[in-house]
């Protein structure tokens, strides 16, 4: 019998959760690319789906209060994009401190580094940035580590005091702690010490 690619993609997305991101390789164990590429603009022209650029997709979140789709996560956006060109990619600047919890201001451009390419993409007034860092910031690294790294980083050695290592350490877990004293130890040597103080 002949696989039906739709139906099949059609009730992998209706089993996900509402926002979710995607890109045509999430879906590879179904078909290939081309074949589920055809079925994701079928069902983008059928409202299953949205757009938000191309190869990128989400299932649309209806906000009962708004009255309207919730807009996809950029996080998740990024990430999506990263998944479609095999990058590792860790939230940098005021993305990372965002992510962290360590600032609530909405970054105005949403900031990665990347073992890809430079690149810039924009939608729907948000634009996510890529930058190409060497592969030790980002390599053998757990994600935890990687973005308290990159956090540390944009805050600056500075203005990093005690509230800041508490606030670290209250969204890490003893685990993550302990992973990341001992992958931070190739780490610029003031970033080292700060993160020797929030494992203590």
């Amino acid at each position: 019998m002949r696989p039906n690619y739709l139906q099949e993609t059609q009730k992998r997305i209706a089993s996900a959760p509402a926002g979710y991101v995607f890109v045509a390789s999430d879906l590879a164990d179904i078909a290939e690319n081309r074949r589920i590429s055809v079925c994701l603009e079928r069902m983008t022209k059928e409202n299953m789906i949205c757009r938000i650029m191309r190869g990128v997709y989400y299932k649309p979140e209806f906000s009962k209060l708004l009255g309207e789709n919730i807009a996809p996560a950029p996080d998740a956006v990024a990430h999506a994009i990263a998944r479609n060109y095999g990058w590792t990619i860790v939230p940098s600047g005021d993305t990372a401190l965002n992510i962290l919890g360590l600032s609530t201001q909405v970054p105005s451009v949403w900031s990665y580094v990347s073992d890809g390419t430079y690149k810039e993409y924009s939608y729907d007034r948000t634009t996510i940035s890529f930058k190409r860092t060497t592969n030790k910031e980002i390599s053998r690294l757990s994600e935890k580590t990687a973005i308290v790294i990159q956090a540390l980083k944009a805050l600056g050695k500075e203005h990093i005091d005690d509230e800041i290592i508490e606030k670290i350490k209250s969204i890490t877990s003893d685990e993550e702690r302990t992973v990341m004293l001992t992958e931070a130890q190739y780490s610029t040597s003031w970033i080292y010490e700060i993160i020797k103080r929030i494992c203590r």
